[in-house]
C-alpha cells in the first residue's frame, strides 16, 4: 500500500464529509467508499483508520463507517476544549517571540482573509483562516499542543461550513487576528492569551446560535 494512496483516500473522504456527501449519521462500507473514489479497499481501510481518530467517522465491525454526527451541545464542548489550547498556544508562542519566518505564515492568512473579505469570497476567506489558526498553533513550538489542536479543528471546520453562509461579514475575525498577531510580536503573553480567547469564545457563541435558530441539530 502507498502512502500517497491513503493520503489520497483520506483527504477524499474529508471532502464528502465537509461538502455533506456523506451526512452526519449515514453508514457506508467499505466497499462502497472503495469503489465511490476508485481506489482500492486497503488505502480506503487506512483513511476510516485516520478519520476515525479524527472524530469524524466511527467504524463498526460488518457495518462500516458511520459519519459522526454532532449536536450544539457537542460543538459547544468542542470550542470549550479548542479555546483553551489555542489561547495556550497563542500565549506560547508570544513568550517565544517566534521569529519573522514563523509569523510570516500569519501575516500571510490576515492578507488572504482581508482580500477575500473585500472580494465577497466567504470560501477563500474560511480557507485562510484555516491557515492563519494552524499556523498560530505551530509558532507556538510545542509539537503536543498542535497534535492536540489537531483533534478538534476538523470538527469545528465542518459545522462553520454549514453556517458560513449564515452568519454576518466576519469583519471582527480579521481585526481579532490582526490584535493577536501584534501581542505575539512585541512578546505580550497575556494580551495573546486574552485576545484569543475572546475570539474563540465569540465564534463559539455565533456559531451555536446559528445551529440553533436555524434548527440545525446536527451537524
Amino acid at each position: 500500500m502507498s502512502e500517497s494512496a491513503t493520503t489520497r483516500a483520506t483527504e477524499a473522504l474529508r471532502k464528502l464529509i465537509f461538502d455533506g456527501s456523506l451526512p452526519p449519521g449515514s453508514d457506508h462500507l467499505e466497499a462502497e467508499l472503495a469503489q465511490r473514489l476508485g481506489l482500492s479497499r486497503t488505502p480506503v481501510r487506512e483513511a476510516m483508520g485516520r478519520l476515525e481518530a479524527q472524530g469524524l467517522i466511527t467504524i463498526r465491525p460488518r457495518r462500516g463507517a458511520r459519519i459522526v454526527g454532532l449536536s450544539p451541545e457537542d460543538m459547544n464542548d468542542i470550542y470549550e476544549v479548542l479555546t483553551a489550547l489555542e489561547a495556550a498556544a497563542a500565549a506560547r508562542a508570544a513568550g517565544r517571540r517566534p521569529t519573522p519566518d514563523e509569523l510570516a505564515p500569519m501575516e500571510e492568512a490576515i492578507a488572504a482573509m482581508n482580500a477575500a473579505l473585500d472580494a465577497r469570497d466567504l470560501s477563500g476567506w474560511a480557507h485562510a483562516d484555516d491557515n492563519f489558526h494552524r499556523a498560530l498553533v505551530a509558532a507556538s513550538g510545542n509539537q503536543r499542543l498542535i497534535e492536540a489542536v489537531s483533534l478538534y479543528v476538523d470538527q469545528v471546520r465542518r459545522a462553520r461550513a454549514v453556517t458560513l453562509r449564515l452568519r454576518p461579514l466576519p469583519t471582527r475575525s480579521n481585526e481579532d487576528h490582526e490584535a493577536v498577531l501584534a501581542a505575539i510580536r512585541r512578546g505580550d503573553v497575556q494580551a495573546a492569551n486574552r485576545i484569543h480567547s475572546a475570539h474563540r469564545e465569540a465564534a463559539r457563541a455565533l456559531l451555536i446560535d446559528l445551529l440553533k435558530i436555524h434548527q440545525l441539530n446536527w451537524v
